[in-house]
């Protein structure tokens, strides 16, 4: 089973015209590379209405309702992260728990806050009490700060992961910019934070080192936005890993830290 557990879609309140068929070419091919599941979250109005990565609570709502209406369109390819912006607490909690409620298998937390901040911990509480994980952008090796985004690196999210041991953390994009060693190594005892590959960056020895230092039972493959560098991530991995490692990479340490509903073929 191949699991892309960080997916994204589009919809008629983002800027682009033609998200019906980014959409569409996602999922062709996504079965073409053997795709069974897009784990996937949709990031408010992608910054039409308020910024990517500060969705306003209405947003925030919007993108969740157009990814759950994308569930039920696709019940058998498409499962759905609630996106929420922690800077509104009580929103996000209860979004959350509607989005689970109604069918959702996780949590997307983008760079709204740091993840050591308080402010996550009630969401963290959240993921306890339903079982489910938490996909959390992560820039790798963050050496300042830009605007539109309170972006967070491996060492606060390791510190997060340590408050709520028994929460299990999806480090976003190891591949996605920044000094992915630098990551790894500050995660490696973090047993509860599992790695995702996707990402554009396809770095010689990225993939080896993560093995090394995190190990594959802690890896998770994915593709983000565009899917070509996820291919080529999974055809290396073929090479890589043996059958065993490779399937559990590929879509078994999936199954594992998701509810055990998830992927059962239709979502509920």
């Amino acid at each position: 089973m191949i699991i892309d557990v960080h997916a994204h879609f589009y919809h008629d309140l983002s800027p682009r015209a033609d998200w019906e068929l980014r959409n569409e070419s996602r999922l062709k091919a996504g079965a073409k590379i053997g795709i069974q599941y897009h784990v996937a979250s949709i990031l408010g109005s992608w910054g039409r209405t308020s910024p990517i990565y500060f969705p306003s609570p209405t947003d925030a709502t919007a993108g969740n309702d157009a990814l759950l209406a994308l569930q039920r369109t696709n019940p058998t390819t498409i499962r759905g992260y609630a996106c929420v912006n922690p800077n509104y607490t009580d929103h996000a909690v209860s979004e959350i728990v509607r989005c689970l409620r109604a069918g959702m298998v996780g949590i997307k937390l983008a760079a709204s806050r740091r993840a050591n901040d308080p402010l996550l911990d009630p969401i963290c509480e959240v993921a306890l009490e339903h079982g489910v994980p938490i996909l959390h952008h992560i820039w790798q090796g963050r050496r300042g700060d830009w605007p539109g985004q309170d972006a967070s690196n491996g060492m606060e999210l390791a510190a997060l992961a340590r408050r709520h041991p028994k929460v299990t953390f999806i480090l976003a994009h190891i591949g996605g910019g920044g000094d992915w060693l630098d990551t790894l190594h500050i995660v490696h005892d973090s047993k509860n934070v599992f790695v995702d590959l996707s990402g554009s960056g396809v770095d010689g020895g990225m993939l080896e080192s993560c093995l090394f230092t995190v190990g594959a039972d802690r890896l998770l493959w994915g593709s983000d936005l565009t899917m070509c560098t996820g291919l080529a991530k999974l055809r290396y991995l073929e090479y890589l890993l043996d059958r065993r490692d490779y399937e559990m990479v590929a879509g078994g340490n999936a199954e594992r830290i998701f509810p055990a509903h998830a992927f059962r073929g239709t979502a509920r």
